[in-house]
């Protein structure tokens, strides 16, 4: 590699449900398994496809090592695993007590890498297919929603976070139309005044002018 590898970065625990629009080859076809040589036309096109071979298969991508030009520092060459992959780091001391979190790390060796290529495309150039581990069945809409690509405590806390989202939008909502209201009414107390004003000046004009005709007769 002549001139990448300038840094590479792991993300711990990151998972990713990429929606590029890119185009590629096999990507509307998912009983198209992942192949060295096979070609992207990005590298969130590369993401898009793995996520949905993983989806049919039954496991979650996450989106691990990068390597990045030494020319431009622009990302030339990502790993996308299994969500398995690698080992959870030791507890620190003094957090034993704490409830034990499932296992999500069972060092799965699953993966596809690409690199991008001199014409600018992205090729996979490394596909591990085997799993150490079971595979889920493919949901019946045949893709997962963002809560099933997360552990339960992050399901429980996105569900929390929802829920609280959803009490100030209600409250905000209330707010508003409450104020609506307020403005409806004083809008509606205005109309009134001046129709009882409109009123007060007809039956005056009306007044004038009898009187008018009553001096023009005399």
């Amino acid at each position: 590699m002549d001139d990448e590898e300038l840094s590479m970065s792991k993300d711990e625990d990151v998972s990713e449900n990429s929606n590029g629009k890119d185009a590629v080859t096999s990507e509307g076809n998912l009983d198209v398994e992942p192949c060295v040589g096979m070609e992207f036309e990005t590298e969130e096109a590369a993401k898009v496809f793995y996520d949905a071979y993983a989806t049919q298969v039954g496991f979650i991508m996450r989106v691990d090592a990068f390597r990045r030009s030494v020319r431009d520092g622009k990302v030339v060459w990502r790993r996308l695993v299994c969500n398995k992959e690698g080992f959870r780091k030791t507890r620190a001391k003094g957090t034993e007590n704490r409830k034990p979190r499932a296992i999500t790390r069972e060092g799965c060796k699953a993966m596809i890498v690409v690199k991008k290529d001199k014409s600018g495309k992205w090729v996979v150039t490394r596909f591990i297919k085997e799993h150490n581990h079971p595979l889920v069945g493919t949901p019946a809409n045949g893709r997962r929603s963002m809560l099933l690509s997360q552990t339960p405590d992050e399901k429980d806390l996105k569900i929390r976070e929802l829920t609280a989202e959803l009490q100030r939008e209600r409250k905000r909502s209330a707010t508003y139309q409450e104020q609506l209201d307020t403005v409806l009414r004083e809008m509606e107390q205005h109309s009134n005044h001046l129709s009882r004003n409109i009123d007060v000046i007809v039956q005056s004009v009306k007044e004038i002018e009898s009187k008018r005709v009553a001096l023009s007769n005399g």
